[in-house]
């Protein structure tokens, strides 16, 4: 089990709370550099309609320019400190090439300072070295897989993610997917190998209001708790049951148990097995 990090209970909203255990990263500062201030949408499109509720407010941050793609080929690089990154799950790495380069990359779980990044065509087959699917061996776990060859990293991003190569096969690597789902990548793409580290984010319990909000999540409110014109589950004395048929959101649209995937989606073709 990751290892987390638990509080002393000296109040009811620190009692249970735990968060991920940042003694591996590096005391430094971010590389200015590689910094940009993104601007706050707060869950709303261009046109300024909010699309995505419960978000708004959260601490001030700065935004990391990771580089997905690695496509530094044949430049070794050395690890020169693991950071944290407010805009993602999982730690970050600062690499500074041998040309003088400096970039940050995703951070696999046992990558350390010192330690060493190369993508390459031969490339050894250890923790944080990248190179293209065909070559790694069925077995092995990847992360920050390309769908397309020199499109950047795309699958398996987030905290603790691994993707497991199953088969190569007839230009394509089987890969299974964290939710079971295997799928077929064009295996020239590129994968960097082991698992993404901060292995025990899922384990974090947020513990108080006051936490969430710092995070930029606002509060979300039971459906059932609302008024008649508010939601479909609204209204009611007490504490009323759902009161219709089946699941809807609060526009009546159909939710529980119906598939939002499209039928005719082009890389249907290249889903081998369902996700459970």
């Amino acid at each position: 089990m990751a290892a987390t990090k638990k509080y002393k209970p000296t109040s009811p909203g620190r009692r249970g709370m735990t968060s991920p255990d940042y003694s591996e990263l590096t005391k430094v500062k971010p590389f200015k550099k590689l910094l940009v201030r993104l601007k706050k949408r707060a869950g709303r499109s261009s046109s300024g309609k909010i699309t995505m509720r419960h978000q708004g407010g959260g601490e001030k941050a700065l935004y990391r320019l990771v580089d997905f793609k690695q496509n530094k080929i044949g430049v070794p690089g050395r690890v020169e400190s693991v950071e944290y990154d407010p805009y993602r799950s999982a730690f970050i790495a600062k690499v500074v090439y041998k040309d003088g380069e400096r970039r940050y990359i995703l951070a696999p779980d046992g990558l350390k300072v010192g330690s060493g990044v190369l993508t390459s065509e031969d490339t050894p087959f250890e923790t944080g070295m990248r190179t293209s699917l065909q070559r790694i061996p069925v077995g092995t776990f990847v992360h920050n897989v390309e769908l397309l060859p020199g499109k950047g990293g795309a699958l398996g991003r987030s905290a603790g993610t691994s993707l497991q190569v199953l088969a190569n096969e007839d230009g394509y690597t089987h890969l299974k997917m964290p939710s079971g789902e295997v799928r077929k990548v064009v295996w020239r793409s590129l994968a960097s190998i082991g698992q993404v580290s901060n292995t025990g984010h899922n384990l974090t319990v947020i513990g108080k209001a006051g936490r969430s909000r710092r995070m930029g999540i606002r509060p979300t409110v039971r459906a059932s708790a609302m008024n008649p014109h508010d939601h479909k589950y609204g209204g009611g004395e007490g504490r009323a049951q759902r009161g219709t048929k089946r699941p809807k959101d609060k526009w009546g649209n159909i939710t529980g148990g119906r598939k939002t995937r499209k039928k005719k989606k082009w890389s249907n073709k290249l889903i081998i097995k369902r996700r459970k």
